[in-house]
């Protein structure tokens, strides 16, 4: 087997909490050994990291990938290239495709493309009811024995409870991760924003916080019943963070996700209307979005996801309120995790134990960390390097970002899969 010795690296380990500055050594496809201070072992191919960041490749829970229905906005190609880029060395596909990915058969056509197309690791997700629309569970089973990951609707709620009890109990009983997405669907349906002074004098309709903890609340009192495994895609209002804690405190099989988009924006971005800041749920207030990023601080809140979205120009160019929601974020990730860093809220094993090591955990995976054995998905990347962002240069297909012309700070300089060279700036 051929070996890579990466020297002179600020090596990131979120499974210790330490940053330190030595080497690390790959063999084949796997981490060999790590170390510090200057003595190293020899290897087939020495890259001097010059100081620079080496951590584990993100894992990116809850990305939307087109195919099928929509591959004009988002192909596995695309989306695999844009992912090796922002340092995504694993996907985690969303079901929410035209048809929706609810049959074995869906679900091995993506697999299939997902393998012959991405230079990233592709793991699918299902989804949890048939056609995602709430009325009959879809064959968890089935799924699971198709390469199923976990299990989702995405962001349409199942309201009736009855189903989503029977559902919660059968992969209760085969060991499945169910993805919930926690909004009451009567007091979110038609909002773009949230309630308050600011969307009142936009005249944009508008949505409670209270509503998503209406949904957190009733998804744990369901987990608390049925005993099941649960995951909160998205958790974005201070209101939220009391009922994370008590269902936690519980000891119920709970985690809880926050995309990059609520830790870095607020309410304010949308005042001109500007429909790439049109996501779902809506932004918050500035104190919601702090309180989030004491949230992942204190590890209440789990895992950091690009929840990427791609929408093409027809849709966005529209009323923000008839706009699609969401926007692409698989290149933006780390720059824009990295203003947590450089703020001085988030250390750089923090950030990581957020994007690499706590969903590589929630998925059963040994990837998220430098230990001896576990997978060479590592990234190399400069935290310094500052850049404007041009919307027209990121590889996704889509490009509706809310960062562009954004200054930003942080760059991949190497991204590394099963110890491939995949990506280099």
């Amino acid at each position: 087997m051929n070996s890579t010795l990466f020297k002179n690296a600020k090596l990131i380990e979120p499974a210790n909490d330490t940053d330190m500055t030595g080497w690390l050594l790959v063999e084949g496809a796997a981490i060999k050994d790590s170390g510090s201070g200057s003595e190293a072992p020899k290897a087939d191919r020495v890259i001097n990291c010059c100081g620079n960041c080496l951590a584990p490749g993100i894992v990116d829970i809850g990305v939307k990938v087109c195919e099928p229905g929509e591959r004009h906005k988002e192909s596995y190609r695309s989306a695999g290239l844009a992912a090796a880029a922002g340092g995504v060395t694993t996907i985690v596909t969303r079901p929410d495709t035209i048809p929706a990915i609810d049959s074995p058969e869906t679900l091995e056509f993506v697999a299939r493309r997902a393998k012959e197309a991405s230079p990233v690791n592709v793991l699918p997700m299902a989804a949890l009811t048939k056609r995602r629309e709430g009325n009959e569970m879809t064959e968890i089973g089935f799924l699971l024995d198709a390469g199923a990951v976990a299990f989702t609707d995405c962001d349409r709620i199942v309201a009736n409870t009855k189903v989503l009890t029977r559902a919660l109990t059968y992969a209760r009983s085969l060991g499945a991760l169910v993805m919930g997405h926690c909004q009451e669907p009567g007091l979110s349906e038609g909002a773009s924003a949230t309630s308050g002074k600011f969307a009142s004098l936009r005249g944009i309709p508008a949505v409670s916080p209270m509503a998503e903890r209406i949904g957190l609340e009733r998804d744990a009192a369901m987990v608390e019943m049925t005993g099941a495994s649960y995951h909160f895609d998205q958790i974005t209002s201070s209101l939220s963070l009391s009922a994370l804690e008590r269902a936690k405190n519980d000891d119920l099989d709970i985690t809880a996700g926050t995309s990059i988009h609520h830790l870095t924006l607020n309410e304010f971005d949308i005042a001109d209307y500007r429909t790439f800041f049109k996501v779902k749920p809506p932004l918050r207030a500035e104190h919601d979005r702090q309180a989030v990023v004491q949230g992942i601080r204190d590890g209440l809140i789990d895992i950091i996801s690009s929840m990427h979205t791609p929408q093409d120009e027809e849709s966005k160019r529209l009323p923000f309120e008839e706009a699609a929601s969401g926007a692409v974020a698989l290149e933006t990730l780390l720059p824009a995790a990295l203003r947590l860093y450089h703020s001085g809220d988030v250390t750089l094993p923090g950030l990581f134990r957020a994007l690499s090591l706590n969903p590589s955990r929630r998925l059963g995976l040994n990837s998220g960390t430098l230990s001896k054995g576990a997978p060479a998905d590592l990234i190399l990347f400069d935290p310094h390097i500052p850049f404007v962002l041009d919307r027209w240069k990121l590889r996704s297909k889509s490009k509706n970002t809310p960062f562009d012309g954004h200054k930003m700070q942080g760059k991949v300089l190497m991204t590394f899969v099963a110890g491939v060279l995949e990506f280099e700036s």
